[in-house]
């Protein structure tokens, strides 16, 4: 109950930040260039952080509960399988954009929601 109330108290935050520009976000299709652009770095948003690894792991917090995870890119897509306080978030295949610091991650291969992250 406590982590459902945390999730929506943290996505009304969320969803009322503002975000980049589509236009302004450079399309990440290439494993290589992705790797580069997060290995080392802090992927962070409100209540969210996240390290996405080289070697295809993902671990964190969201809101302060751990976030753990895999990861492989297929056909131009990051592909990720996430739990979440122990809750399976499932597996989804993901488009990725940059521009600078910031990095969009478009569920349902660029046809779903998206989340914006900073990369620190």
């Amino acid at each position: 109950m406590f982590r459902n109330l945390s999730f929506c108290f943290g996505l009304a935050i969320i969803c009322s930040l503002p975000s980049v520009s589509l236009a302004e976000l450079a399309k990440i299709t290439d494993k290589a260039q992705f790797v580069e652009i997060v290995n080392g770095k802090t992927l962070s948003r409100p209540l969210v952080r996240l390290e996405v690894t080289p070697d295809g792991k993902i671990a964190g917090t969201g809101a302060t509960f751990p976030i753990e995870g895999s990861w492989k890119w297929d056909s131009g897509f990051f592909c990720r399988d996430l739990i979440w306080g122990g809750d399976s978030l499932g597996y989804n295949c993901q488009e990725v954009r940059v521009n600078g610091s910031s990095i969009r991650f478009t569920a349902d291969r660029g046809n779903g929601d998206y989340a914006d992250f900073r990369i620190r």
